[in-house]
């Protein structure tokens, strides 16, 4: 939720597109979170079992954040490649494969220079507070 909001607010406050854009590329967001959430918990939870708060903090910290956008990132990079794949080779053949690997390609780059910056503020004040929440919980 807090990554749907996160971008909701970046996009809003930014004059971008129309409601409609918003509303997909939060969905996106969200989504991203969602499926990030329990593997991020589960390989936090195996980095620091019995951990110091300083550890558990931290493998919290790293294991959310790096879900979360390889998650959503991942998602737009699907999005961008069904985009895509009406101008593409028939499946399956080599042109598709190397066309399917540089239009990936493409979509994370293209995540990593303008999805990211989404995160912040708010996404970063959350990722900040369910990482003091997993330490606190992890003792």
């Amino acid at each position: 939720m807090a990554t749907s909001v996160s971008a909701w607010c970046g996009l809003f406050l930014g004059g971008w597109q129309t409601p409609h854009g918003i509303f997909a590329v939060s969905m996106l967001f969200a989504a991203g979170g969602v499926l990030a959430f329990p593997v991020a918990l589960t390989l936090a939870r195996l980095l620091a079992p019995g951990r110091r708060a300083d550890a558990a903090f931290a493998a919290g910290f790293v294991c959310l954040l790096a879900a979360t956008v390889g998650f959503t990132s991942g998602l737009f990079a699907l999005q961008y490649r069904l985009y895509y794949a009406e101008w593409h080779a028939p499946a399956f053949t080599k042109l598709w494969a190397l066309e399917f690997a540089f239009t990936v390609a493409a979509a994370l780059y293209q995540f990593a220079v303008l999805g990211i910056r989404l995160y912040f503020p708010t996404g970063f004040l959350a990722l900040f507070v369910a990482s003091l929440w997993f330490a606190r919980l992890a003792r």
